[in-house]
């Protein structure tokens, strides 16, 4: 396997300026996802920095980018530091779907997330679908016990994969059933048994953890293509 890594910038608002992103790929993967980070974190943590690894293992190359807010010289993950507001948030998944996109145009196209991400990406989808995309793929959705979060799915015009924690305090399992059970079109969801809403598992490694996800986001994603 022949792997590579590119690191660039782009757009986000006139106000904000460009972000940081990094293309990492293979010869052999087969489709590409953009892959937004939680809201405590950047595209370095090393649940994403571990994802992105498991995803191009098994066939899926990454696009991760920063936020404005996250880019900052003196960010500091898992810090107090404010995030960006919405709209500056989804202006700026919808750059890095683009430039992923335009990046990586002989792959097909998945977007989504850990967390704020996965709410972002899904939001500015329904809000007005991202062209040429085959699915929405949310980890850690991030629910907080009210239904109204996931009020926008009613909009939703992809298939959408959501990844949880049976230990997540952010998302409870009979809660994100009834969420997917009401999603058109299909939904799908995987439980990571006794993950809690960063994917940490006691007693589990995390790579262990990473490569379920991985490879459970590479044979949803593989099947639409």
């Amino acid at each position: 396997m022949v792997r590579n890594s590119q690191e660039l910038r782009f757009g986000t608002t006139v106000e904000h300026g460009t972000v940081s992103a990094i293309l990492e790929r293979s010869d052999d993967c087969r489709a590409l996802m953009v892959l937004g980070h939680g809201s405590g974190s950047n595209m370095h943590v090393p649940f994403i920095a571990g994802l992105s690894d498991a995803l191009i293992q098994a066939g899926i190359a990454t696009f991760r980018y920063e936020f404005p807010y996250s880019d900052r010289d003196d960010f500091v993950p898992y810090s107090e530091i404010e995030m960006d507001e919405p709209e500056v948030l989804l202006a700026t998944v919808r750059s890095a779907v683009a430039t992923g996109a335009a990046e990586a145009p002989d792959l097909p196209l998945f977007a989504g997330g850990h967390s704020v991400s996965g709410l972002m990406t899904s939001m500015a989808d329904s809000e007005s679908p991202f062209p040429n995309l085959r699915g929405l793929i949310i980890l850690g959705f991030p629910l907080k016990g009210d239904m109204e979060h996931a009020a926008h799915f009613v909009d939703a015009t992809h298939p959408m994969l959501f990844l949880q924690g049976t230990e997540d305090t952010l998302a409870e399992v009979d809660q994100m059933n009834q969420v997917v059970e009401g999603i058109e079109p299909a939904a799908t969801i995987h439980f990571v048994e006794s993950a809690g809403h960063g994917f940490s598992v006691p007693g589990r490694p995390d790579r262990d953890v990473h490569v379920e996800l991985a490879r459970t986001i590479a044979d949803w994603a593989i099947e639409l293509i």
